[in-house]
């Protein structure tokens, strides 16, 4: 389960950030093709939080769609994902975005 690295390096990135505050809130945005399941991630988040500045923090995921452009029609298209394939039928496919997981905000005191 890759969830528990990916979200204590959120959580270590935002304790990091708050510099002793309280962490109230983590908006986090995935994409589609980083495998990760948002559930999987909220369990995580409660216990990697335990004992830090975020203990009791919420964590919200905004999933976002991978998306792609074919070499072969020059047509681009959104992946849910990891299937690599065009409408068209090619496989030839360069991915443009869904592998990303970014910290949107954090609300602190």
């Amino acid at each position: 389960m890759h969830e528990m690295a990916l979200t204590q390096s959120v959580v270590d990135a935002v304790c990091e950030h708050a510099a002793g505050r309280r962490v109230h809130s983590v908006k986090l945005e995935v994409g589609a093709l980083c495998a990760v399941v948002p559930d999987a991630m909220t369990f995580c988040f409660e216990l990697a939080t335990e004992g830090t500045v975020a203990d009791g923090a919420s964590l919200v995921v905004d999933l976002r769609p991978g998306e792609a452009r074919c070499r072969t029609c020059d047509t681009s298209f959104e992946l849910n994902d990891l299937i690599l394939l065009c409408p068209c039928g090619s496989a030839d496919v360069d991915v443009t975005a869904g592998r990303d997981l970014k910290i949107l905000s954090m609300e602190v005191s």
